[in-house]
């Protein structure tokens, strides 16, 4: 190696390594800030609820707006996202149940909100996840509640219907699908597990690649990894997270129909969030059957200048032919915009629940 090159490269070695110092310390005199937040919190009563949606996301959002590269901005939200991670978990790590096991993109998500310092707990089921919120064995929850491509999670929607917990956050995360697979070839497969949704996303790319090759569905993309793991003659499509979890090399990348591909999550807990300035609030509302209900439930928002971003119906299952709305609108329920149009809206739907108000994903 050339010695002109060593030299400059030892000067920006040891710049690199005194700015590593600077920022360890940072870290450190962040971290103790944080702990004094946690000290005030006490004083005043307020110890139990360590973790504000609003506050993470007004941080995120303020880094984000002062980076000036090179680091692109998604870099330094996951760089800030894991510091915060690590600070609240000197306090009290943040219990997570989502919909497991390990290895799924629900997992991912979890992460990705909560970064990897938070104590995750891999649920069987949608329901399941549900359960340990509201039994307070986990203080948060992450659900998937609709893919770009195949739609609303149903079970999501009907348990958000009947539960107390609250919206508190949302996870907006790119599905990309891999094709995973202990054989060297595309010739050597003969079957292919994956998860339902999973297999529709990729339904077109199999049809063009594994034509009569059989596909398999399963619980989660984490157990077909684990089966194509041990199975010769197998493949599994999945996320990077199962590939990495089982040690099972990526054969194809990406094979989603839909390059995309997205599925967003909602955080549950028995809390919503304060205002960040840049919130959702998510309602179910029902008609009352009489022509005209539908439109009066909508003309509030209209009124007072609220944007609509979903409208999803849904059966009610209380009575045949009966349908509940889910709706999404950009604010929050104290921004008086919003507060008006949930009052008029109180005196004309039949049912109304307000889910919660939670900042948007950042991403």
């Amino acid at each position: 190696m050339n010695e002109g090159m060593l030299q400059e490269l030892g000067v920006v070695r040891d710049e690199i390594d005194a700015i590593d110092a600077q920022m360890l310390a940072l870290l450190n005199e962040r971290a103790k800030c944080a702990q004094h937040v946690g000290e005030i919190k006490a004083r005043y009563g307020e110890a139990g609820q360590v973790y504000r949606p609003e506050r993470e996301a007004q941080v995120l959002r303020r880094v984000q707006s002062l980076n000036a590269g090179p680091l692109p901005d998604e870099s330094v939200t996951f760089f800030f996202r894991e510091v915060m991670s690590a600070c609240l978990s000197l306090e009290n790590p943040l219990g997570v149940a989502f919909l497991g096991p390990l290895g799924t993109f629900s997992e991912s998500a979890a992460v990705k909100h909560f970064g990897h310092a938070a104590r995750l707990a891999p649920q069987g089921s949608i329901d399941d996840v549900f359960r340990e919120v509201e039994a307070g064995h986990a203080q948060y929850g992450v659900v998937p509640v609709e893919n770009s491509t195949e739609g609303a999670v149903g079970r999501t929607l009907d348990l958000l219907f009947g539960s107390p917990l609250k919206i508190c956050g949302e996870v907006v995360l790119r599905i990309h699908q891999h094709l995973m697979t202990r054989e060297t070839s595309l010739a050597g497969i003969t079957r292919v597990y994956s998860h339902a949704q999973s297999l529709a996303q990729c339904h077109e790319w199999l049809n063009r690649s594994l034509p009569g090759v059989a596909r398999i569905s399963v619980g989660s993309n984490a157990e077909a990894a684990r089966l194509a793991s041990i199975e010769p003659g197998t493949a599994a499509i999945a996320g990077e997270a199962a590939s990495e979890r089982y040690d099972l090399p990526r054969l194809v990348e990406s094979i989603e129909d839909e390059p995309n591909n997205t599925t967003r999550f909602v955080v549950i807990a028995r809390h919503d969030a304060g205002r960040s300035g840049v919130d959702k609030t998510s309602l179910i509302m029902s008609a009352s059957n009489r022509p005209g209900a539908v439109h009066e439930l909508l003309a509030p928002f209209a009124d007072a200048g609220v944007s609509m971003n979903r409208l999803e119906s849904r059966p009610a299952r209380a009575a045949l032919w009966e349908y509940v709305f889910y709706v999404d609108v950009e604010g929050h329920r104290d921004d008086p915009a919003v507060k008006a149009a949930l009052d008029a809206l109180a005196s004309r739907a039949a049912f109304l629940k307000v889910l919660g108000s939670y900042p948007q994903a950042v991403y």
